[in-house]
Order: C-alpha cells, then structure tokens, then sequence
C-alpha cells in the first residue's frame, strides 16, 4: 500500500511529463493508443468519480459561507475564458471543428488541477474549490448554453445532448463519489492518497486517444492550435489575475481566481466535442490537457514566489543596533 501511495505522488508530481510522453508516442505511432478512443468518457467518468471522493456535503457550504467571493470567480470563469475563446477563434481564423474545439475548452468549468496548483501558489485552496465545485454544478446548463451561442456560427451545437452528456459524465459520477464518501468515509480516507494514481492514468489515456485518432491533423494545424491554446491559457491567468486585483481581493484570492479562470476541465472539453463534433474538435481540448498542467505548474511556482516576497515587504524593518 505505501509503495502505491508513493507511487500516486510520482506520478501525481510529474503529470505533465507523462502527459508529454504518451502524447508524443500517440503523435507518432497512433496505434498505440486508438484503442482508448472510444472510452474517453468513461475515462473522465472515473477522473469525476474520483473527485467526488475526495469531497464532502459539508465542503458545499463554504459556497454559502463566502457567496460573493464564489460569485465572481464563477462570473470570472463563464465569461473570460468563453469569450477569449471565441476572439481567438475568430482572429486566427479557425476551421469549423476547430473552432468549436476552442470555444468549448472555453465553456468547460474550472479543471480539478486547478485546486493543486492553487496550493503550490499558496492561494486560496478554499476559494479554488468552492469555484470548481460551483462552475461544475452550473456546466449541464452554462457550458451547452455558451457553447451554442459563441459556436452556433461555426458549427451546429446539440444543445439538449450537451447537456445530457455533462449531466451523466460529471454530474453523477461526482454525486456517486460524493455519497460513498458520505457513507464510507473512513473506508474511503485510507485509499485517497491512490487516487491520483487513477485519475492520471485516465487522464493521460484521454489525450493518448484523442491524438491518435487526430494525428494527421495536427501534424497539419499542431501550430496554430498551440498558439491559440497557450494563447488562450496565458491570457486567462493574466485576466482573471487583474480582474480580482482591480476588486482589491487579498492576493491569496487572487491566486485562486487567476489559477480557477485559466486551467479548464479540458478532459471535458474533449469528451464532449469526441460526442457530439468530432475528432478535430477534441485536439484544442487535448493540447490544453498537455499545456495547462506546464503552465499551471509554472504559474504556481511564480505566485508562490510573489507571496513570499510580499509578506518580506511587510515584516517591520529590524533597526541595527
């Protein structure tokens, strides 16, 4: 068991680097992970169901507890990142499925990493969850609904699918994870250092099958959609970073918000677009997989080293004798 548990933190730890390795071998020899394909959404049903494990129904009252906090990080989410998406979209001009591919990495809620690298930045792990929490409660709804807006020009959105498809491979496979927590809770404590192992294994295997299947095209697009994904990433930091800083939020907040806003549920992203556009709708939604966990780790080693020389500022000045 402890030879797993430090394993799960291996591989927890260096996440980005497996997520390179396997997307490269699927790049280049798509054989290798094809056969994943067709079961990525029962992959990120597991990524869910694992999440939902590691939550309680108490976690959900620190929603209630600092509403206006919530309410602009989840404000924050649904707007910047959907909007970004479709400026850059629109400004590189984007296949179709691309296009949609984008714009759906955009409307996804906030990504799960996200509560991770919010407390490498020593930001406000609190905040990180009740956003994620909150913007995935409001996915079935706002994700279909923005997507169908913003993408409706480019392709045809299955609204009532979307919807459908959120509620069973997010909704209820965090409830069913959140109840056995409820019920087996000591149970479930003793193997909660195993999940990162699962969930990264999942994860890893959602990007191996979407590139396999995508290769050729993004051996053709792999650039531009790079661009516009670091692009729309990057940007995403830096907004939700200047909106909470221009609210005067406590620089802890403002980390959770910069790092919630900026890092999506791309697994998500990529199911859905694999269900209802398509193949080259799920690249963007891959890559991003591959590039947020770099930039998220690279963003929270930054906002960790602007924490510690703000509080060196702050120290009263020692007088020398």
């Amino acid at each position: 068991m402890r030879f797993l548990e430090k394993l799960s933190a291996f591989v927890s730890k260096y996440m980005a680097v497996f997520v390179i390795v396997i997307a490269a071998c699927a790049l280049f020899q798509p054989w290798t992970f094809k056969w994943a394909a067709p079961k990525i959404t029962i992959l990120l049903g597991i990524v869910m169901f694992g999440m939902g494990m590691t939550l309680r129904l108490e976690d959900f009252k620190l929603v209630f507890q600092r509403p206006k906090d919530v309410f602009i990080g989840a404000l924050c989410q649904f707007t910047i990142m959907p909007f970004l998406a479709w400026i850059l979209a629109t400004a590189f001009g984007l296949p179709p499925e691309l296009a949609a591919g984008v714009i759906l990495v955009g409307t996804c809620p906030g990504g799960t990493s996200s509560n991770v690298m919010t407390y490498l930045a020593r930001g406000d792990v609190a905040l990180s969850v009740s956003m994620t929490m909150t913007t995935t409660i409001l996915a079935p709804i706002v994700t279909p609904f923005l997507t169908w807006w913003l993408a409706g020009a480019w392709i045809d959105v299955p609204f009532t699918g979307m919807m459908m498809s959120i509620f069973q491979v997010v909704i209820v496979p965090i409830a069913a994870g959140i109840i056995l927590n409820t019920f087996f809770g000591e149970t479930i404590r003793k193997i909660v250092k195993l999940l990162p192992l699962v969930s990264v294994i999942a994860i890893v295997l959602i990007v191996g099958g979407v590139v396999a299947v995508s290769s050729q095209r993004i051996m053709e697009t792999g650039l531009i959609i790079m661009a516009v994904v670091m692009l729309h990433n990057l940007c995403g930091y830096g907004l939700g970073f200047l909106v909470a800083k221009a609210l005067h939020m406590p620089l802890a907040k403002v980390k959770a918000i910069s790092i919630e806003v900026g890092m999506q549920n791309s697994g998500l992203a990529t199911s859905l677009a694999m269900l209802h556009f398509g193949a080259a709708a799920a690249i963007p939604g891959a890559i991003f997989s591959v590039w947020h966990n770099i930039s998220g780790s690279l963003a929270a080693n930054y906002l960790a080293g602007r924490m510690e020389k703000q509080e060196k500022e702050q120290q009263p000045a020692v007088s020398q004798n």
